[in-house]
């Protein structure tokens, strides 16, 4: 893996990013003392996003969930619900 200095990466850094982006990462170092590791994301593409319903099936939530802790809310904020 390629070691920068932090300078030449300051001057350089789209074509660099472009680089690590394309699976080339490098580290940028000061001093000859490596700092951080510069590598492209694994993340999907923005088409590919599912938000809604991802963790269907693996949570349970009980029927009087909505009703948990009433009475101590109700106590707290001196209502009713």
């Amino acid at each position: 893996m390629r070691t920068i200095n932090i300078h030449e990466a300051k001057t350089q850094l789209s074509r660099l990013v472009e680089q690590a982006a394309k699976g080339e990462p490098f580290v940028i170092a000061k001093a000859g003392k490596p700092l951080v590791k510069v590598m492209a994301l694994d993340a999907p593409e923005s088409g590919q996003r599912q938000r809604l319903g991802f963790m269907a099936g693996q949570i349970d939530a009980p029927e009087d969930f909505d009703q948990m802790g009433r009475s101590e809310i109700e106590r707290l904020f001196g209502g009713e619900a």
